[in-house]
């Protein structure tokens, strides 16, 4: 269990990943990216998590740059959008990607949804990419277990991350449980649930208690199950309050509650129902 903001996690490859970032999901590209990115590393997180759909890695870029810190203490992912899989087009995506940001290499790239029929060839272009030395390690996000077995039996390399929508209510226990097995870390986005768990009563109790906010709750919750996890906020104070999750611990008696939330309820798209 890590115990402060710059604790990692090991990927299957060797890399360090910390296990707490920041997502920069629906954040306005300009002035409110490059200010919360910004403030978001003053507070400590080394992580940030953007995708090309977003529109915002011109901001991150210019925070990152602006911030002063070094480019290797830094973990940035980003993501290959539904319009640029297959092959050739998911290679040219990274390379704008890279360029929006101004960097010269990702720590992570992802494919951000499986779709129908070509991911396999978009995951090939990933392992050109990483076995060309160009990114530090390849995953994927909202990826089911059958859309895992599929790329794991015609690959080479075992994406180190599946990114998909955990919180209380939609605890993907199993998905969890067959990602541990190969060896591939589960990363939450929607943490808190889109918002929608930041009133619950039993959250609100245990926050109350410790005398935190539903948000720290949330978050340590993640943590403490090891998932790797990148709130996201553009207030100033919020931003900082998720960071400050080190110094208390949630029981196992609080742990079970939370995970008796759940009811495998989504707030964001089904990957089997999100077809392209």
């Amino acid at each position: 269990m890590i115990n402060n903001i710059k604790g990692t996690v090991t990927l299957n490859n060797g890399v360090e990943m910390p296990q707490l970032g920041f997502g920069v999901f629906k954040v306005e590209n300009g002035d409110q990216t490059v200010e919360s990115v910004k403030k978001a590393l003053e507070a400590g997180y080394r992580a940030i998590d953007t995708a090309s759909i977003y529109g915002n890695e011109e901001g991150v870029g210019q925070a990152i740059r602006e911030s002063g810190i070094p480019r290797e203490e830094l973990f940035i992912t980003s993501k290959v959008w539904n319009d640029d899989q297959g092959y050739d087009s998911a290679l040219a995506a990274y390379d704008a990607s890279l360029k929006r940001l101004g960097l010269e290499y990702l720590d992570l790239y992802l494919i951000h949804w499986p779709g129908q029929d070509k991911y396999i060839d978009t995951w090939k272009a990933l392992e050109k990419i990483y076995n060309d030395g160009r990114v530090k390690a390849i995953g994927v996000s909202n990826f089911h277990i059958h859309h895992l077995e599929n790329l794991l039996a015609s690959s080479e390399v075992t994406p180190v991350i599946n990114q998909i929508e955990l919180h209380p209510r939609l605890s993907q226990e199993e998905i969890r449980e067959f990602c541990k097995k190969h060896d591939i870390k589960a990363e939450a986005w929607g943490p808190l649930g889109q918002g929608n768990l930041l009133e619950e009563p039993t959250i609100s109790h245990i926050a109350e208690k410790h005398g935190k906010t539903p948000a720290q709750i949330l978050i340590r919750w993640h943590l403490q199950h090891g998932i790797v996890v990148i709130p996201k906020s553009v207030t100033p104070s919020r931003i900082e309050q998720n960071a400050q999750v080190f110094d208390f611990e949630l029981s196992m008696e609080e742990m079970n509650k939370i995970d008796a939330l759940n009811m495998n309820e989504r707030f964001g798209k089904n990957p089997d129902e999100f077809i392209f």
